[in-house]
């Protein structure tokens, strides 16, 4: 054979054993990884799937005489007992004594509820004086508390005397004119106990409007058929042309 011939074929051999090589460690490099990643996988899986070890607990049951006495709630010991070898004695006291039985005349007779109760209580020398010296205060009316600014009421006060104002001296010399607002609380008997001035034009008013207003009389204002004591707005005008 040729030098030629022979080295045709040396170089034909090296190619396919090189493709052979490359591809016999590519199916090598193939199955390392797979199995490599088979035995990981199975390890996981097999920790997975297994069920954890639960613990177990042992009961034993005791008999009430193994028991020993419950521990005190203090922490000092508890107190021995001492023996007492004195003898024990009766109480005496509280203990019934027979008695002899009392000497009852024969001719006493009791008095019945029926008879106690018929027989007239002993009369006092003063008139509204009771037990002890205390005299006793009979009809004793307590004043109505000042009412707030807003009573709801069925029926309003209706004005039943008018008092009109004095004009004042003073005023009607320097020609000064002007209103008085005030309010009136007038109680359950329709009489007026307080007045209270509210606005005023000028204040040589106040005073006479207040007096007149004290003079006022009304029919009471009524609730829940009844009278309540309510607070009135009355204004007093004072003009000189009257």
């Amino acid at each position: 054979m040729s030098d030629a011939i022979v080295a045709t074929l040396h170089r034909n051999g090296a190619d396919v054993r090189r493709r052979t090589y490359q591809r016999n460690f590519l199916i090598g490099l193939v199955l390392a990884t797979m199995l490599h990643l088979l035995i990981v996988g199975s390890y996981y899986l097999t920790g997975y799937l297994s069920p954890e070890d639960e613990p177990v607990m042992t009961v034993r049951i005791m008999k009430y005489s193994e028991l020993g006495p419950p521990p005190s709630i203090t922490s000092a010991e508890a107190t021995p007992q001492v023996a007492v070898t004195v003898p024990i004695v009766k109480p005496t006291i509280g203990m019934p004594v027979p008695v002899p039985d009392a000497e009852v005349n024969p001719e006493q007779t009791i008095a019945t509820q029926k008879e106690l109760s018929e027989m007239p209580a002993p009369v006092t020398g003063q008139e509204g004086i009771g037990a002890g010296g205390v005299k006793v205060e009979q009809d004793i009316r307590i004043e109505d508390e000042e009412p707030p600014d807003f009573v709801p009421v069925e029926k309003l006060p209706i004005a039943i005397k008018q008092v009109a104002p004095t004009y004042p001296e003073l005023a009607r010399r320097a020609g000064i004119e002007g209103t008085v607002w005030v309010k009136i609380w007038v109680d359950k008997e329709g009489r007026p106990k307080k007045v209270v001035v509210t606005k005023s034009d000028a204040d040589i008013f106040n005073e006479e409007a207040t007096k007149a207003a004290m003079q006022w009389l009304f029919a009471p204002a009524i609730m829940n058929n009844g009278p309540v004591s309510v607070w009135v707005s009355i204004p007093f005008r004072f003009n000189l042309n009257r």
